[in-house]
């Protein structure tokens, strides 16, 4: 599809639902402000496709985006919280300037994802290796599994983290 016909496309969308998808993420989010920024974001996802001219159901396809953004930001909602206990839980030594706590918490959002594309197995070796601070021994000895498998997991998820990391 050309650019303008796209660019029309979402135009129409826009103009015909958006104040349909303010209103229904409105009710989800209880706040107008909160609700504005999913909905811009949910039309920068469509401006950012090449498809709009395709969409059949408009709110159906508005909603499922905005869905994603909602876990997405709850998603990132919760590492933010974990990470500010965790500051408060520390000794005060340690001043950590607003940039660098930006920096973690987008760090940590990404890992987290990178985490979730992996399965069930890889994530909990990872988890007890790098959360819990076992050795890959007594993550073989837990698991019953062996130190080969375990090492092979953690390649893997490192491997992940690694590359999601790299591209911040």
């Amino acid at each position: 599809m050309s650019l303008p016909s796209h660019t029309a496309a979402v135009q129409n969308i826009y103009e015909q639902h958006h104040c349909w998808l303010h209103g229904w993420l409105k009710g989800k989010l209880h706040n107008a402000c909160d609700a504005a920024d999913v909905a811009h974001d949910t039309f920068v996802r469509i401006l950012g496709g090449r498809h709009a001219a395709q969409i059949i159901e408009p709110r159906d396809y508005l909603a499922t985006i905005a869905r994603g953004l909602l876990i997405d930001r709850y998603r990132r909602h919760a590492i933010e919280q974990a990470y500010k206990q965790t500051l408060a839980e520390r000794p005060e030594a340690n001043v950590i300037s607003e940039e660098d706590k930006a920096i973690i918490i987008e760090t940590l959002v990404a890992v987290d994802k990178a985490l979730a594309t992996l399965g069930e197995r890889t994530r909990r070796i990872f988890m007890l290796s790098q959360i819990e601070g076992l050795t890959y021994q007594q993550i073989a000895d837990q698991l019953q599994v062996s130190l080969t498998t375990v090492k092979k997991h953690m390649i893997r998820a490192l491997t992940e983290c690694s590359l999601i990391v790299a591209s911040l």
